[in-house]
């Protein structure tokens, strides 16, 4: 029997599906690709700091990996070496191609506490005492010859260095974000020198040793200075800003979500 064409059921259309709301979770497989692309971008340009590094400082590249590990991972880097392995250089070209602040201290046995974290001066205008930031609140610190002030004054980095604050007076201040502690040290001469306690050290995440340059080493570092290289203006040399600090965070940011950190 054939039936009807009243009782056949016409075939429906599928419905149409309503557009994302703005918003909404992106793929799985998309949001990969731009963090993919997005970690491509950020070791570029950390090959680009490399690359501006090595215009001011010849060879080291183990000590150029080590500070950068130490950004990424907020951590403090002890630096050992004789005079003249461009220990103060490599950080000052560091900061100037990452566009962060940097300030060196020469660690002294008169040096005193407030001298790296800052005090309290009277204002005579106002009767009122304010607080003056130290060297220690900028990005990159550079504590040349660290070991040549007591410890009184070595462990006024405790705090800014594990706590990433400064306390004066009961108040806690924050230091800049991000922030490293380069302490130098001269591993020859001793004498005079306050070796650093096991509280300091424990501070410090890597101690990397810059050894005295190779033969062909010591020829470009030559060549240079012959060519008129100034060690004083990085910009005459060529080495400008290829990073920020919000490239700092980024990375900082990847680097804790890798998957086998977790492992």
């Amino acid at each position: 029997m054939i039936p009807h064409q009243s009782d056949q059921t016409p075939p429906q259309a599928p419905a149409p599906q309503a557009p994302a709301p703005q918003g909404s979770t992106p793929h799985p497989a998309a949001a990969a690709n731009s963090g993919v692309g997005a970690m491509d971008t950020l070791r570029d340009r950390f090959h680009q700091v490399r690359h501006e590094v090595a215009k001011a400082v010849v060879g080291q590249d183990g000590a150029v990996t080590g500070v950068l590990i130490g950004l990424l991972v907020r951590g403090h880097v002890l630096l050992e070496g004789v005079p003249g392995v461009a220990k103060t250089l490599l950080v000052r070209a560091m900061s100037a191609s990452l566009s962060l602040n940097t300030a060196r201290v020469q660690f002294t046995p008169d040096l005193m506490p407030g001298d790296v974290t800052g005090s309290l001066v009277y204002d005579s205008a106002t009767g009122d005492f304010t607080f003056r930031e130290g060297p220690v609140f900028t990005n990159l610190m550079l504590a040349d010859e660290i070991n040549r002030t007591p410890p009184k004054t070595q462990a006024s980095l405790l705090e800014a260095m594990e706590e990433r604050q400064v306390s004066v007076d009961g108040i806690g201040r924050l230091l800049p974000d991000p922030f490293l502690v380069a302490a130098t040290q001269n591993p020859v001469e001793y004498e005079g020198t306050y070796p650093l306690p096991e509280a300091q050290l424990d501070r410090f995440l890597l101690k990397i040793t810059l050894e005295l340059p190779q033969r062909g080493e010591e020829i470009e570092v030559i060549r240079r200075h012959a060519a008129g290289f100034n060690p004083s203006d990085l910009a005459d040399a060529g080495v400008r800003p290829v990073a920020s600090e919000e490239d700092v965070r980024a990375a900082r940011r990847e680097v804790w979500a890798c998957p086998w950190l977790l492992r």
